[in-house]
């Protein structure tokens, strides 16, 4: 998985579990693709500020996958979904295997 959709899935399961300013800078730097230099003028913080701010999310974000693996259980329920549309020529089972997708 490239390392931008792996941040995208870590904030999405646990990005509440950061304080506001950290969502708020985390979104900024990897959803809206913002510049150190942008988020440092815009929260009127140095760029080592947030350079420090976004590596303790990241840290975070990994620490909780790490101890609780939500994003890694999500990822094996895509897996097996998607196995089991592969190998069925029942297009009942097919549905079904779409609509967990859709779920997850």
């Amino acid at each position: 998985m490239d390392d931008i959709a792996k941040k995208n899935l870590l904030y999405d399961f646990y990005g509440e579990l950061l304080t506001e300013h950290q969502r708020q800078i985390y979104e900024d730097a990897v959803y809206n693709d913002c510049s150190l230099s942008e988020l440092a003028e815009e929260y009127n913080i140095s760029r080592q500020g947030v350079h420090d701010i976004l590596r303790r999310c990241d840290r975070i974000l990994e620490d909780y996958e790490n101890k609780l693996g939500l994003v890694e259980r999500f990822r094996q329920m895509r897996r097996l979904a998607d196995s089991i549309i592969a190998s069925t020529d029942d297009e009942e089972v097919k549905k079904m295997a779409r609509a967990m997708i859709e779920m997850l």
